[in-house]
């Protein structure tokens, strides 16, 4: 069993993060190691770029990272995930808030890594 002071249930809805995103989920699984959440919302878009060398542009390759897939079934490590309690907004709306506010905060930031990451979102999103 998961070695953790919280522990969640199946049907229990949590925040998880993945990579660099946070999700609004529901567990599906328990594992030993992990939990299997699948994802309703999105709190927390995903950034771009190279996770080893953050905001940096001048990597071998600009990782493109589209949001986890509403449904989409992904595992988390118990450390990342939290309790969820509050109003579960659609998955469309909160896509949207989520990558409107990266996009705020990329556009106020104006760096290259910022300008990179807008092209890039631009071009996974058509936005």
């Amino acid at each position: 069993m998961i070695k953790v002071s919280q522990k969640f249930e199946v049907g229990q809805l949590v925040t998880g993060i993945y990579k660099t995103g946070k999700y609004i989920g529901e567990i599906t699984v328990v594992r030993e190691a992990n939990y299997v959440m699948r994802v309703l919302a999105v709190l927390k878009h995903p950034q771009q770029g190279d996770l080893h060398h953050p905001k940096s542009v001048g990597v071998g390759f600009f990782h493109e990272r589209r949001a986890l897939a509403d449904r989409e079934q992904v595992n988390i490590q118990p450390v990342y995930v939290k309790p969820y309690d509050s109003e579960l907004p659609s998955y469309e709306e909160s896509l949207r808030k989520a990558l409107d506010e990266q996009m705020k905060e990329l556009k106020e930031d104006g760096s290259p890594f910022a300008v990179k990451s807008l092209e890039t979102l631009h071009s996974i999103y058509g936005v």
